[in-house]
């Protein structure tokens, strides 16, 4: 499965993680709006879950899953998904959403390739709530 990862510098990795993760929650049912008119697209994503604590957040897209962890200095995305087109359209829809959030602090989100993905609960919870 195609899969890509970020580590983005930053003075408040968990406020961004947060944000993120409440935009794309706040977007249930409601992206493809927002999709089309930022991208020309037909065919918007759609957010079916999202999930966050302080430290972690998943992202539950129809295009894959991106996995969220925030540490000192550091947030770490990982984006994992069916198709190379898929993880690709992921990639851009997180890096437009968190470097408009960090426009202030000049956030730069570079994507490299990743072989596996993050370990720990928040790469195998679905549902429930990480808090």
């Amino acid at each position: 499965m195609p899969a890509a990862e970020a580590q983005i510098q930053t003075r408040d990795p968990a406020r961004y993680l947060i944000r993120l993760c409440q935009h794309a929650g706040k977007m249930r049912g409601h992206l493809g709006q927002q999709w089309r008119r930022h991208t020309g697209d037909s065919g918007p994503p759609e957010v079916r879950h999202a999930e966050w604590s302080d430290t972690d957040g998943v992202l539950v897209l129809s295009l894959g899953r991106c996995t969220l962890h925030a540490a000192d200095g550091i947030l770490t995305i990982h984006a994992q998904a069916g198709s190379e087109d898929s993880l690709a359209q992921m990639q851009q829809m997180v890096t437009r959403r968190l470097e408009g959030f960090g426009r202030r602090e000049r956030l730069k989100v570079t994507w490299q390739p990743a072989a596996e993905p993050m370990s720990g609960p928040e790469a195998t919870s679905d549902s429930g709530n990480l808090a």
